[in-house]
């Protein structure tokens, strides 16, 4: 079985003196066990890089959920310490990634951070500490130092018939681990809603007639793939997608033959 690239985000960090553009294991250990890709790590220097020459070496692009949140400069709002912490440069590279990859039809997973930078991509806004909302639930990780139970498949979300998603999973109500405190507001240009919480929260999104899998998730399904089933679907299928795009670029370059 081909092993194709994917292209991950990166989060920009200030360690032991350092700066680290990193990705944490959890999402490249799915890519390669559940989607059966090559993560390749794309460093986060915004306008510096050239996006279409690295969209001519990978077959799909993965999104990677983070501590920091997307500046709300991008999307009209104000930035405050309390909605931060921010990683101008990781957005300086994803957003536009993003748009790239969704015109040039290259197969595309966005998870938590990744679905909030997609919706803000399309012209979509966020909104803040959405469990202050009125009748809102409490999306939030419980306090622990135990990542297992922060990250506890404990949320259902209803997934819409029809959608891409209804293709992974069916229709109806699935159980997954949705950690975030802020969400999906104002829908952006060219996406539509794949699934909500039980407080209408928008829990995933595609991209209206993408050219290929192109969907974000605000739950983790990164955490538990290897256990969980569902969790195992999504990666399954954007690996599938993934190879269906990198044998097409085989076929295009013999025919050119």
């Amino acid at each position: 079985m081909i092993q194709p690239l994917v292209a991950v985000s990166t989060d920009v960090r200030h360690v032991d003196n350092y700066t680290w553009h990193a990705a944490p294991q959890q999402y490249l250990e799915a890519a390669i066990s559940g989607a059966g890709v090559f993560p390749v790590l794309v460093p986060s220097f915004g306008e510096r890089l050239d996006l279409d020459q690295l969209l001519d070496s990978v077959d799909g692009v993965m999104l990677t959920g983070s501590k920091s949140n997307v500046n709300p400069e991008l999307y009209g709002g104000d930035p405050s310490e309390a909605n931060g912490p921010y990683d101008p440069d990781r957005d300086a590279t994803t957003l536009p990634l993003i748009r790239r990859a969704i015109e040039r039809g290259v197969p595309l997973l966005a998870i938590c951070r990744g679905i909030q930078e997609l919706n803000v991509a399309l012209g979509g806004t966020l909104a803040t500490e959405i469990q202050e909302r009125e009748g809102a639930l409490d999306h939030r990780a419980p306090v622990s130092d135990n990542q297992d139970e922060r990250f506890a498949i404990r949320q259902s979300v209803s997934i819409k018939p029809g959608t891409c998603l209804a293709g992974v999973f069916g229709a109806g109500e699935i159980m997954v681990n949705s950690v975030h405190r802020q969400g999906v507001d104002r829908l952006g240009d060219r996406l539509e809603i794949e699934a909500v919480a039980d407080d209408g929260t928008v829990e995933a999104v595609s991209v209206k007639g993408a050219r290929a899998f192109a969907v974000g998730v605000q739950w983790h399904p990164e955490y538990w793939a290897a256990t969980d089933s569902n969790s195992a679907k999504i990666f399954k299928a954007f690996g599938e997608a993934v190879r269906a795009h990198a044998m097409a670029r085989v076929g295009a370059r013999t025919a050119a033959e």
